[in-house]
């Protein structure tokens, strides 16, 4: 009994085809009618050599050419990605690797497609077979769409929100002030931002160098990438290694599966803020030095060593000289930071700035509240400057909070900051006086019912020669005036600049004391 004789696809007798003698002829024939089927049943097919120059399109493939834009004569012979937008045929003559199913959307519409490469005898890639599989997905294929269309959002606004907490939020003219402190100040942040060399800022506490941080890396080349800021002292010592150089899967238990990038690895391209440095303890500074200079970090519970490339700008509020005499921290690390020193100014260095300061706060802090913009009165101002401000610009945020949201007046007067505390200007002078003579500050003399008579006299005449205090202030402020004019040889602009009031301010103030010489 003979074996049955093998029958083709669709009952065609096996004797009216002619099959190969050999398997490369039965390859042939296979990749023929392969071709042949997905030219028949694809809604467009396309194939391009390996110089990604169109060589061929099927006839279904010619219907999308109007929304292309090209007639068949300038679109075969052209390279792929010339006359197909966002097409990725190029990519697959590249690499040799398909791509078996993706969306492609272009003017033409979107469209389920299939990428192939195309290789000779010897393997090697000689073009590639573009596939249209389905020209109208959106309704063919709605839920695996929606689905798409959904991750995909998704994936957008995360990538946006990660963007967003990674930029700077301040640039350097967000340092406000015009006094040559800030100036200089300024000055110096835009020669630190041209280079990529390591600064560092130290300054009290409040002062702004957070604010300047940002403001140096928004100026400098490095703008477009993250800029990552750590506080030191926020972190507890045990968790500083892995905060910083990243954590390896299952490096320990209860670490991440998929483990977890460090700082400096987030940070890679841009700036790493390292925020009270003097904080670091002792045994990491030794790694941070490592890093500095070898520009390589190695996660935690890892053998691999990545590459990184990291702007460091450092902030301290600390003597680090003193720290390094006293062997708290380590001098190497005080040289490689201090490459590119900033010292911000204290407030009540720069007084000239508080009223500018004021306005700029009282401002941002309306805005966050949503409350009707205030304003400060002038002896608002004086009663501020008054203070010894010891947490700075953000005591005074604090301070100038607390009185707008807690009245509905639109204009803050002294009486809305409360008395002067303790340690201020006025206690200073206080303290400067005889104890015995010193009285409190409400009253400056005792009640007159407490005097002897001639006490009395004495009294009423210490009051005839006391002077109101708006005509104080106006002599005080006419005799300054008058000094920094002779100081300045009348200079005007040069006067204004020394008191730390504007041009128009003086010559307003100067044509209200001119009557009185």
């Amino acid at each position: 009994m003979t074996d049955p004789q093998p029958v083709a696809r669709g009952s065609v007798d096996a004797q009216t085809l002619e099959l190969p003698a050999n398997a490369d002829g039965m390859l042939a024939l296979a990749a023929r009618s392969m071709f042949d089927t997905f030219a028949r049943t694809a809604m467009g097919m396309l194939v391009v050599d390996r110089a990604h120059r169109v060589v061929w399109i099927s006839e279904g493939y010619k219907r999308f050419l109007p929304a292309l834009g090209r007639a068949e004569s300038d679109f075969v012979g052209r390279r792929v990605e010339e006359v197909i937008p966002n097409s990725l045929l190029a990519q697959v003559i590249d690499s040799g690797q398909p791509i078996l199913v993706d969306l492609l959307a272009n003017q033409a519409g979107t469209f389920l497609v299939s990428r192939l490469p195309l290789r000779d005898e010897r393997g090697e890639v000689i073009g590639a077979l573009g596939l249209v599989l389905l020209d109208d997905p959106e309704t063919t294929m709605q839920p695996l769409m929606v689905k798409f269309g959904r991750l995909q959002r998704e994936l957008d606004a995360a990538r946006s929100q990660l963007a967003a907490q990674r930029r700077p939020k301040h640039t350097i003219a967000s340092f406000v002030g015009a006094s040559a402190a800030a100036m200089e100040v300024k000055r110096q942040a835009r020669r630190a931002a041209q280079t990529g060399a390591t600064a560092l800022l130290l300054g009290e506490t409040g002062t702004g160098k957070e604010l300047l941080a940002q403001g140096i890396h928004a100026a400098s080349a490095r703008a477009a990438r993250p800029f990552v800021g750590v506080n030191i002292a926020a972190v507890p010592d045990t968790l500083l290694e892995a905060e910083f150089f990243g954590v390896a899967p299952g490096a320990y238990t209860g670490a991440d599966r998929k483990g977890r990038d460090g700082k400096f690895k987030l940070a890679d391209s841009g700036t790493l803020f390292l925020d009270e440095i003097g904080d670091m303890p002792l045994a990491l500074q030794a790694k941070l030095l490592r890093v500095l200079e070898e520009h390589e970090v190695e996660p935690l519970g890892s053998n691999q060593v990545q590459r990184i490339d990291v702007r460091i700008v450092a902030a301290t509020s600390r003597d680090l000289q003193a720290m390094v005499a006293a062997g708290t921290f380590r001098a190497d690390l005080y040289y490689r930071l201090n490459v590119l020193p900033i010292r911000l100014p204290a407030l009540r260095e720069r007084l000239s700035d508080l009223e500018a300061l004021a306005e700029a706060l009282v401002e941002d802090i309306s805005r966050r509240s949503g409350l009707a913009p205030k304003h400060l009165s002038a002896a608002a101002l004086e009663h501020l400057a008054a203070r010894p401000w010891p947490g700075n610009v953000r005591e005074l945020r604090n301070v100038l909070e607390q009185a707008t949201l807690m009245t509905d007046d639109l204009v803050l007067t002294a009486a809305h900051f409360g008395p002067l505390p303790e340690g201020g200007p006025a206690a200073a002078a206080d303290d400067a006086q005889d104890p015995a003579q010193r009285l409190p500050l409400e009253s400056k003399a005792p009640p007159a019912e407490t005097l002897p008579h001639a006490a009395l006299r004495e009294s009423a005449t210490a009051q005839d020669a006391f002077k109101p205090l708006p005509q104080a202030i106006a002599e005080l402020e006419a005799r300054s005036i008058r000094e920094a004019l002779a100081l300045t040889r009348g200079n005007k602009l040069a006067a204004s600049r020394l008191l730390g009031i504007s041009r128009a301010t003086l010559y307003e103030k100067l044509a209200a004391i001119a009557p009185s010489g």
